[in-house]
């Protein structure tokens, strides 16, 4: 074909009897047969996967593994005129390279951290392949399979710090629900005891409030009393004594305590009985 159509994202390496002449494309290039030959370059970017490898971490277990790989070609000459397969290259590379990651690691690390083995990968792809005209964009790891004896161990391992999560979930709610029970007792007995203290304090009031008006009706009481006797007779007030004598009388007492007031009040009355007495008597003899 002495026409080759050469699309947007490609290009042909062109050469002459042999020594490279350039990179032709997009559109059409003329190759002479005999004369001129070509390589075809596809400056898309491209991947290839790589099927489960068995490798063997730091602490001696073994870990199988299959990644995609992801790259795209920068310079096409170089990858040309540098390499036969590029292709075959990166994957057989790739291969070697996740060993010697993989070796480095323990298998917990392994297990765990898969986006630090992606970049370790790519980086160290990527400075061999830079040689080749070929950029590595990506490395993605798919699956990370453990032996079965250590998957089981995994299992447990999982099913025991669920367990220990559970209870200690389980514990945290007791605790928090016994603070509450505790929190609303102590309110509870707060209340109580303010209650209490509010109920002797209206009691207390009250009682004084009784004290001051019963003190105060007692003073009236007094000085209504006072106040009647100021007026009262002096023979209404001795016969109030004498009365109080009869019924001291009447008692089983054979000793009593006499107020002085009440031996000048009854003296005062016999003064006067005796001058009542003396009187009739005189009348009756001039009579």
């Amino acid at each position: 074909m002495v026409f080759r159509i050469v699309k947007q994202y490609e290009r042909l390496a062109k050469f002459r009897f042999g020594t490279f002449i350039g990179m032709k494309g997009p559109g059409i290039v003329i190759v002479l047969p005999v004369m001129h030959s070509a390589v075809r370059v596809d400056l898309r970017e491209i991947f290839f996967d790589v099927p489960p490898q068995r490798n063997i971490t730091r602490d001696n277990a073994g870990v199988d593994v299959d990644f995609v790989v992801y790259m795209r070609v920068e310079d096409p000459v170089m990858t040309v005129l540098e390499v036969q397969d590029f292709l075959g290259a990166a994957r057989q590379l790739a291969t070697t390279t996740l060993r010697a990651v993989i070796g480095d690691l323990m298998l917990d690390d392994v297990l765990s951290r898969r986006d630090d083995i992606n970049v370790a990968m790519q980086i160290k792809l990527d400075a061999v392949t830079n040689r080749w005209g070929v950029k590595v964009t990506a490395v993605e790891i798919r699956e990370i399979e453990p032996p079965p004896a250590i998957q089981e161990a995994m299992t447990r391992q999982m099913s025991a710090e669920r367990t220990r999560r559970a209870q200690i979930t389980e514990s945290e709610g007791l605790r928090d629900a016994q603070i509450n029970v505790a929190e609303g007792d102590r309110q509870s007995a707060v209340l109580r005891a303010e209650g209490h203290k509010q109920s002797e304090i209206l009691r207390a009031e009250g009682q004084r409030q009784s004290q001051i008006l019963e003190a105060e009706g007692f003073a009236q009481a007094l000085a209504s009393i006072n106040e009647v006797a100021q007026t009262a007779d002096p023979n209404t007030m001795g016969l109030q004594y004498l009365e109080t004598m009869a019924k001291l009388g009447e008692g089983d007492s054979t000793k009593w305590i006499i107020p002085m007031e009440l031996a000048s009040v009854a003296r005062s009355i016999g003064d006067r009985l005796g001058g009542l007495g003396g009187g009739n008597g005189r009348g009756g003899a001039s009579a």
